[in-house]
């Protein structure tokens, strides 16, 4: 990993490594953590033959438990790849990230990879949609009136430029 600071440097050309900001692997109470507070995530989906397809999404997460709901905002169709490939396929990852011009130490990503689906139990689904209108605010006042994907993660995994 080349050094964020201009210093002496290795015979690789290289900062030294008093100098480097080191990549760290995030623990999961951390990735968990940075997963909550993110506002957007991309929801990456694939069908039965393996296609792949990724979209941005809003979410909320309770315990170890993802919720994304198709709402009022305009979309092409109401036939949507991603619920077709869930049907499909219910293994699915979500992933969020920062990322700054200016300052790479910033840089991180967290991905949890889990098991997708539909939600059709109607008490299930309101608590669902509770979980995203406490986190958005363009909730509270237009609930999310299409289907409620749940995710349960199986694996969370995360990244960081410095700690």
């Amino acid at each position: 990993m080349t050094g964020s600071r201009a210093g002496p440097l290795d015979d690789r050309g290289d900062t030294l490594a008093k100098d480097r900001l080191f990549a760290v692997k995030l623990d999961e109470q951390e990735a968990l953590e940075r997963l909550r507070s993110a506002r957007v995530a991309r929801l990456a989906t694939a069908s039965s033959s393996g296609q792949p397809h990724i979209v941005p999404v809003i979410f909320a997460v309770h315990e170890r438990i993802i919720v994304t709901a198709i709402d009022h905002k305009p979309k092409t169709t109401s036939n949507l790849k991603r619920l077709r490939n869930i049907e499909e396929n219910n293994r699915v990852s979500l992933l969020v990230d920062e990322y700054d011009d200016q300052d790479w130490a910033r840089l991180w990503w967290v991905r949890a990879d889990g098991t997708a689906r539909l939600i059709e139990d109607a008490r299930e689904c309101e608590l669902s949609v509770s979980w995203l209108r406490d986190k958005y605010e363009q909730y509270r006042s237009n609930l999310p009136d299409g289907p409620v994907i749940r995710i349960d993660i199986d694996a969370l995994r995360g990244w960081s430029y410095a700690d």
